[in-house]
């Protein structure tokens, strides 16, 4: 979920919580105010019958008479109906008996309110308990009124003013949502740049930097971001030079490696070749025997001799200054065919001139392709490895390799895989400051990469 959404959903639920609270408080009150009107209305009411009120007249007789009794009544009623307040009951008691029930009109409050809301308000909320208000009393005839509420009178007013303070406030709310959304989303503008700037990171632009911004939060990211990019940058760099000197100390390494194989194990199978020469030579007629071991014993070391020479291809290259790049190139290539015979057919093409390449340059694109093809040929089964180089402009540009073969492979796998032959490609070009891609190519592989080219001097 995105923080625009999450914040706008944060502030809806706010606002609904906040709208519960209102209607939770206009309930409340509603039932408040009834109860109120209720007490009120009994004591007009019961003002008003109390100066009516026909006990204690001089004329007991009269008052006894039924029509007389009725026709007072009535007047009477009518006179409650208009004291009482809407919804409320009056009920007039003659010496305890129950008489007439009448109730002030409650329908211009509005619709009757839906039965779940009357349930619940009933429910939960009491308008109190009926009033009863006794008005005179002579002997043991008495007059008495008692005043309720009508309580589905009582649930539609709190309805009423539920449905209407609610529904200003469901308004409202909604109105501060939609308007929200597009001052939080000019608000979090920022956080898509921060986005786009650790992406660069990410990918390697040690060098951008984040702008600054008036929200103070955002201003305190930015400059940890800022940060954190001059701190790789510098990490990044003196990694570089590290790997730089370390492969400078590793072909120093094999150049000295393979002068001493070639200066003390090179002279000693030469002179063992020769030593066994020498007995096949002076054998005796008598002794076959001694001149198949010394014919044995120069195969193997003739063997020794061939597999001494690769050792030797592999540690020291050719003399990149002499020969030159693409020469270099070509030998390594028709090493590798040698080898293969005619199960993998090795191929190397070259787009532009190599001349101009730097001996630094030279010897790392050799390095690459060296390693490239010793990992097609070990862990694949290809058919054919072609081998692409493009000088270019060599003075402003870079020397691109491309490697390609059919021999299958997944380059997620490759990418991620834990040997050491693609993290050193990597780990080499990276100190050159280049790039390298794996991905796929007719049926096999394709590793490309891009060497800083440096100019012969």
């Amino acid at each position: 979920m995105s923080l625009l959404v999450g914040l706008t959903l944060r502030l809806a639920g706010v606002a609904l919580l906040c709208l519960g609270l209102a209607v939770a408080w206009i309930v409340v009150d509603a039932n408040r105010m009834i109860g109120a009107e209720t007490a009120a209305s009994a004591d007009r009411i019961g003002r008003q019958l109390e100066r009516r009120s026909w006990l204690g007249s001089a004329d007991r007789a009269q008052r006894r008479l039924v029509t007389g009794r009725q026709a007072d009544f009535e007047r009477k009623s009518l006179a409650l109906v208009k004291a009482a307040g809407p919804g409320v009951c009056v009920e007039l008691l003659r010496s305890g008996r129950p008489g007439e029930r009448v109730c002030g009109g409650w329908e211009g409050i509005g619709p009757t309110a839906p039965r779940w809301f009357a349930a619940l308000f009933g429910r939960l909320f009491d308008p109190g308990p009926p009033l009863g208000r006794v008005l005179a009393r002579d002997g043991e005839t008495s007059q008495e009124i008692v005043v309720s509420a009508d309580p589905v009178a009582a649930a539609t007013r709190a309805w009423h003013q539920v449905r209407v303070l609610a529904g200003m406030a469901a308004a409202m709310a909604l109105g501060m949502s939609l308007l929200a959304w597009p001052v939080l989303g000019h608000a979090l503008m920022p956080a898509q740049t921060i986005v786009r700037g650790l992406k660069r990171l990410e990918s390697g632009a040690h060098a951008s930097r984040l702008p600054d911004f008036r929200i103070a939060e955002f201003g305190a990211i930015a400059r940890a971001v800022n940060d954190l990019a001059g701190r790789l940058e510098r990490t990044t760099a003196e990694r570089a030079a590290l790997m730089r000197r370390l492969f400078e100390v590793q072909e120093e390494e094999r150049r000295a490696l393979a002068r001493e194989l070639h200066d003390e194990f090179g002279q000693c199978l030469t002179a063992a070749g020769a030593l066994a020469a020498s007995i096949e030579a002076g054998t005796p007629e008598a002794r076959p025997d001694l001149a198949e071991d010394a014919r044995a014993i120069r195969r193997i070391t003739a063997r020794m001799m061939a597999t001494l020479r690769g050792a030797f291809a592999r540690l020291r290259p050719p003399d990149l200054d002499e020969i030159g790049l693409e020469a270099s190139l070509r030998q390594m290539v028709a090493g590798w065919n040698a080898i293969g015979g005619t199960r993998v057919a090795f191929r190397l093409d070259v787009d532009g001139s190599l001349a101009a390449v730097s001996a630094r340059t030279a010897l790392e694109v050799y390095r690459i392709a060296q390693e490239c093809l010793t990992n097609a040929a070990r862990h694949g089964r290809p058919s054919r490895v072609t081998v692409r180089v493009s000088g270019g402009d060599v003075a402003a540009g870079a020397v691109g390799l491309v490697v390609d073969d059919d021999g299958g492979g997944d380059p997620v796998q490759v990418a991620a895989a834990p040997g050491f032959g693609i993290l050193g490609i990597r780990e080499r070009i990276a100190a050159l400051g280049g790039s390298l891609s794996i991905g796929r190519s007719d049926g096999g592989l394709r590793i490309a990469a891009v060497i800083p080219a440096e100019a012969r001097a």
